[in-house]
């Protein structure tokens, strides 16, 4: 039998904290580990310097830039991307509003804005024209960062533009009457190509099109590229596709890989050099009504779409992104390999 001593047993640790060494003066000593090697101290450290990377400011655009992010395939990470890149450009010093044209609201939700029936919305512009500027409301969490939120009310508004007058046009002449100073406007749309897109098409200048790396990414892309064409023909000739980003990147499988050599050889310098991770936290953040910007500003998710914010500011004013000049790409690789996500 086991006597209670051997029960208790020398390695047991009835005191919660740091373990202490006995010295032969009888003196303890904590020995705590060092920050830097444990995963917790590198995801903090990773925040730090993301914020810090965040309060750099970028140059600011000569004039607002208006960008479309659609893609008809749904689940490629449209509205992740459009609030993340928008609280990513305002959190560099710029003044950016999203306008949430998803009847669903996710853009809403994910930016902790509230988007009720009774909350005036993009609806009541669109359908009532009602001015843009009564409907914007503040992100709480980021400075300088504002949505027109979407209500469930939206879902009727393909139906009830078809009579209206100008249909295609209503959000560009909304935007046009916004008076308030904005570095960027980006608008969420709706997975499908119906007239809420033609909208944010005829009111945008540039579409950027998230397209994830899966099996299939490229189905039904050319349908988009077709309507941005026609678009471009009939009604808003300053319309171009400037951007093409990667999300759910995972670097460990080859599909991923390949899919991406395939949309880099297809569609050239349009594709940012940043691509979006796989990541926990970003599908974690909007369940809090967070962007993963403020929710983990560490974590690889974070860190990306910083980066392709930049790349973004940059390509706007003409200056050449530097692919050395984002260091944090190494960091933000292996806290994927470590799982810090």
């Amino acid at each position: 039998m086991r006597s209670d001593a051997n029960i208790a047993g020398p390695m047991t640790d009835p005191v919660p904290g740091p373990r202490t060494e006995s010295t032969g003066e009888d003196v303890s000593r904590e020995t705590p580990p060092p920050m830097d090697d444990t995963p917790i101290g590198r995801a903090a450290q990773l925040a730090v310097e993301a914020l810090g990377r965040a309060g750099d400011s970028l140059p600011r655009p000569g004039q607002t830039r208006v960008i479309v992010v659609a893609n008809q395939k749904g689940g490629v990470g449209k509205t992740t991307t459009t609030v993340n890149l928008a609280a990513s450009l305002a959190l560099h010093g710029g003044r950016v509003l999203v306008i949430d044209l998803d009847p669903q609201g996710n853009a809403s939700t994910a930016l902790g804005i509230d988007h009720h029936a009774e909350v005036p919305s993009i609806y009541d512009v669109l359908i009532e024209s009602k001015p843009l500027a009564e409907v914007v409301q503040p992100v709480l969490d980021v400075e300088g960062l504002f949505c027109a939120p979407a209500t469930i009310d939206l879902a009727g508004a393909e139906i009830e533009l078809v009579s209206l007058v100008a249909r295609e046009s209503r959000l560009q002449r909304a935007i046009q009457s916004y008076e308030q100073p904005l570095d960027y406007i980006l608008i969420d749309c709706p997975p499908s190509l119906g007239l809420l897109t033609v909208n944010a098409l005829v009111a945008g200048q540039e579409v950027l099109i998230p397209i994830q790396c899966e099996y299939y990414a490229l189905e039904g892309l050319g349908q988009l590229l077709r309507n941005v064409d026609l678009v471009r023909g009939h009604l808003n000739p300053a319309l171009h596709v400037s951007t093409i980003l990667l999300t759910m990147y995972d670097g460990r499988t080859r599909l991923a890989s390949q899919v991406a050599e395939e949309v880099r050889s297809h569609f050239g310098d349009e594709v940012l050099r940043t691509s979006i991770p796989r990541s926990v936290r970003i599908s974690e953040a909007p369940s809090y009504g967070q962007t993963v910007l403020t929710y983990d500003p560490g974590s690889s998710g974070a860190l990306s779409y910083l980066e392709a914010a930049r790349e973004i500011a940059l390509r706007g004013v003409g200056v050449r992104y530097d692919a050395q000049h984002a260091h944090f790409g190494a960091q933000t690789e292996q806290s994927m390999a470590e799982g810090i996500q």
